[in-house]
């Protein structure tokens, strides 16, 4: 533990490490209402209840990762939804740092996910609380190390079920300084340009026929890129569309419900 503190800290933030926790999310939200100021870190061994988009269960085994980062007032409230894609290229970075040869293969999907050759290996979810001018971030990356869950309505794999040993502690250590070379370049909002494209370098799908669903409205069309807000740009029989939101599926997987 004392290893990855000293990672945390030469990043330049704080960590806490808890051996079980229903939710590191909900831990870094709670410091937020408590008023913790520094960028802090929350790591879980084990995480029992954590959540994905639309209150999905996202739970962390042994050997997994989990873990969120609490970041205050980091940007204008219109901007925090921008963290999502910084931390998908910070832990896409921490992964390739360890795991080279998975370049070709680990792609991003729309808006919080990482496939390792379409099977899907990272969550991520970002959350905000605001209290007046104040707004905490909270972003929570959940990677699959050791173990991936076999019940999902989609394929999922692991790192090291695809061959490569990495442990849950490199991959903090990684995390950790990946995340703020990410934030740096990201500036507060400043530079999701350069987010934006780094981005769409790894999207799963660009320029191929994808499916968007939202409620109960389905969109079927091109996925063209990003637009300067982060939303999927969908060409479509009827039209371009700017979605903001909205699980995607590609054409040669199945549908996540």
């Amino acid at each position: 533990m004392a290893k990855l503190s000293d990672a945390a800290a030469e990043a330049g933030f704080q960590l806490v490490h808890v051996a079980e926790t229903g939710s590191t999310n909900q831990l870094a939200l709670a410091a937020a209402a408590s008023g913790e100021e520094r960028p802090t870190w929350f790591l879980a061994d084990v995480q029992t209840a954590g959540r994905g988009r639309r209150g999905k269960v996202w739970s962390t085994e042994p050997g997994n990762l989990s873990a969120t980062l609490m970041l205050r007032d980091p940007a204008p409230a219109t901007k925090i939804a921008e963290l999502c894609f910084v931390s998908a290229l910070a832990i896409d970075d921490a992964i390739l740092t360890l795991a080279p040869d998975l370049e070709s293969r680990l792609r991003l999907k729309w808006p919080n996910d990482g496939l390792i050759d379409g099977a899907k290996m990272i969550g991520i979810l970002v959350e905000a609380t605001t209290r007046g001018s104040l707004t905490h971030a909270v972003l929570g990356i959940g990677v699959n190390v050791r173990h991936h869950p076999g019940n999902a309505p989609y394929r999922t794999t692991s790192l090291n079920d695809e061959g490569f040993p990495v442990t849950r502690d490199q991959l903090f250590a990684a995390l950790t300084a990946s995340m703020m070379r990410a934030l740096s370049v990201w500036n507060c909002g400043e530079g999701f340009a350069a987010i934006r494209a780094g981005w769409l370098a790894r999207a799963a799908g660009l320029g191929q026929p994808i499916v968007v669903t939202h409620d109960k409205t389905r969109y079927e069309g091109i996925f063209a890129g990003l637009d300067p807000e982060g939303r999927l740009i969908l060409d479509t029989p009827d039209g371009r569309q700017f979605l903001g939101v909205g699980e995607v599926s590609l054409m040669s997987q199945p549908m996540v419900h």
